[in-house]
């Protein structure tokens, strides 16, 4: 979905702005100190702030000493924000356009000694714990999620940003039980987590593979051992990491 919405300036008028469309397009709208914006026509508006304006209140004032891992971070946006706070932030990503516009962004910023940019994917995650892991707009895009999600745990200290796309979100939770092999009709009622598989393309974008409903995502988080702790929006919620069961 990623590329379908990414955006340019669409006419430079200074080599200032002919840099930043050079690095582009641009998926998240960064403003830079200068005042200018990466991507000021983005076609979500404001991204990806609108979403940190709702994120941010149920974060620490002060993150000092805290390691951050954000996955699938593209340009950079939320690391800045948590480098900001105090915390020292990792930011993988597997496209390396993205890491290139991070990297310039985070030297315009003055904040390239407190993060750091991988190429990789979230398979293969650092061999650490981090006190607080962003795993947004990356799940649906994942060909094998569950392996992703066990993967987003294992790397899990204090907190996890989770969001993805997602559908029928206002069905009210139901006990799922154990089923006979003769009651699966049970699965088509509304309440029951499904996800929903994109076999070609969503948004033209082909790496949509995934759309879960609201009680899907509720069980997979689970599934993975994790606790909701707060319903930010209806995609994006805020989790701790639970024992084993």
């Amino acid at each position: 979905m990623v590329k379908n919405l990414e955006s340019n300036i669409a006419l430079p008028s200074s080599a200032a702005e002919r840099e930043i469309v050079s690095l582009g397009p641009w998926f998240h709208n960064l403003h830079l100190p200068d005042g200018r914006q990466t991507a000021p026509s983005h076609p979500l508006g404001d991204f990806p702030n609108s979403h940190w304006q709702l994120i941010r209140p149920y974060l620490p004032v002060d993150l000092s000493g805290w390691s951050v891992l954000d996955i699938g971070c593209n340009a950079g946006f939320y690391c800045f924000e948590l480098a900001k706070l105090g915390a020292r932030v990792t930011g993988v990503d597997i496209e390396s356009r993205y890491l290139e516009q991070a990297a310039w962004a985070a030297r315009i910023f003055g904040l390239q000694d407190r993060i750091s940019f991988v190429q990789g994917q979230v398979y293969e995650l650092p061999a650490t714990t981090f006190d607080l892991v962003l795993f947004m707009g990356v799940f649906y895009h994942l060909r094998y999620p569950l392996l992703g999600l066990d993967r987003v745990r294992m790397v899990t200290g204090k907190l996890l940003l989770f969001q993805t796309l997602a559908y029928s979100l206002d069905i009210e939770e139901q006990e799922c039980p154990d089923l006979e092999l003769g009651a699966r009709s049970v699965l088509t009622q509304d309440y029951w987590p499904k996800m929903a598989f994109i076999e070609d393309r969503l948004q033209g974008d082909p790496s949509n593979w995934w759309v879960p409903n609201g009680t899907a995502i509720k069980a997979l988080l689970r599934s993975a051992r994790f606790r909701i702790k707060h319903k930010i929006s209806d995609e994006i919620v805020l989790c701790e990491p639970t024992a084993h069961s």
